[in-house]
């Protein structure tokens, strides 16, 4: 009878024991992944590499590598979250100390960023948020888009009419237009006529640019929410025939925004910047930071911007 007892109490803690278990959660698991103390490999996920934006990321993470002794392994995910999904499950399977990703979406990466974390990786986003990462380095987005837009009004003499060409809907694109729309409450003279979304190229930035021309024909201004879309309404503009009347800015200063500011005639005028090479150089100071011990308190690392014009272009380094 006592043995029968005794099994019985044994049953019951197995039991209780299995049911803890199951009920374990992220932070159990993260808590028994290996600790990392130094940062030996990165792996680098950009959105799109044809983006000499993210090229400049790519650059700079070969030279910050180089810099502190760590492997490197960049992925384009061509705009694509299930790519970016697997690419993540191979940095797992690779055990890198780090992983720096530009989301393709800010929510939909968050299960593949829980088991990187989980695995005891360090994620930190760059350029775009994304749910669930350590950290996230961008540009400060309402700063860029209160510049941009600041100086257009200022160019225009504080009144006229003109057009956004705004983007997909993810948060640095949401918050330069949030910047644009608080500077031009100071310049009531300016009234927004237009506002449609290019998919933050020059070519949808072109297309949505002369359809809102051809709708609307007493515009004096455009801000794009990129270099490239506002390189593809300049661009509009000047088929258009009306590049005396109209000026363009946009946000990013990027190479071909540079040489569009140089370029006689154009109608693109000015850019807030953008420093892709500081969001990698700020990624990895985070996470040796942290492999050390002295995790920052601010899980958000703003990077602030400058405008850009004709008249400082010449001294600016760019990317």
């Amino acid at each position: 009878m006592r043995s029968k007892k005794i099994i019985a109490a044994m049953a019951a803690i197995l039991a209780a024991s299995l049911a803890l278990t199951g009920c374990s959660n992220g932070d159990e698991d993260r808590q028994s992944a290996p600790k990392r103390t130094e940062i030996k490999s990165i792996g680098l996920m950009v959105q799109d590499m044809s983006n000499p934006f993210f090229s400049s990321m790519d650059k700079e993470a070969k030279k910050e590598a180089k810099r502190i002794g760590a492997r490197l392994n960049v992925q384009d995910a061509q705009l694509d979250l299930a790519t970016q999904d697997n690419q993540i499950s191979a940095f797992i399977e690779q055990n890198v100390d780090l992983i720096i990703v530009s989301a393709v979406d800010e929510s939909g990466l968050q299960p593949a960023i829980k088991r990187a974390r989980d695995a005891g990786i360090i994620v930190v986003a760059v350029d775009t948020p994304a749910k669930g990462a350590d950290a996230i380095v961008t540009t400060d987005g309402v700063q860029a888009g209160q510049l941009a837009c600041s100086y257009l009004s200022e160019k225009l003499g504080s009144k006229g009419n003109i057009l956004i060409v705004d983007g997909t809907p993810i948060q640095t694109i949401t918050d330069r237009i949030k910047g644009c729309k608080q500077a031009l409450k100071k310049y009531p003279g300016i009234k927004v006529v237009a506002q449609q979304a290019s998919k933050n190229d020059r070519a949808t930035g072109l297309t949505v640019t002369t359809d809102m021309l051809t709708a609307n024909k007493d515009v004096q201004g455009i801000f794009g929410m990129n270099d490239p879309s506002a390189l593809g309404a300049a661009l509009a503009v000047e088929q258009a025939g009306r590049q005396d009347q109209i000026i363009v800015t946009g946000i990013d200063a990027s190479p071909q925004g540079v040489d569009e500011l140089k370029r006689a005639g154009s109608p693109f005028i000015g850019a807030a910047t953008q420093n892709p090479r500081a969001m990698v150089d700020q990624a990895v100071k985070f996470a040796q930071d942290k492999v050390k011990g002295k995790t920052p308190k601010k899980t958000t690392i703003l990077i602030p911007s400058e405008m850009i014009t004709r008249d400082n272009v010449n001294k600016y380094k760019g990317w």
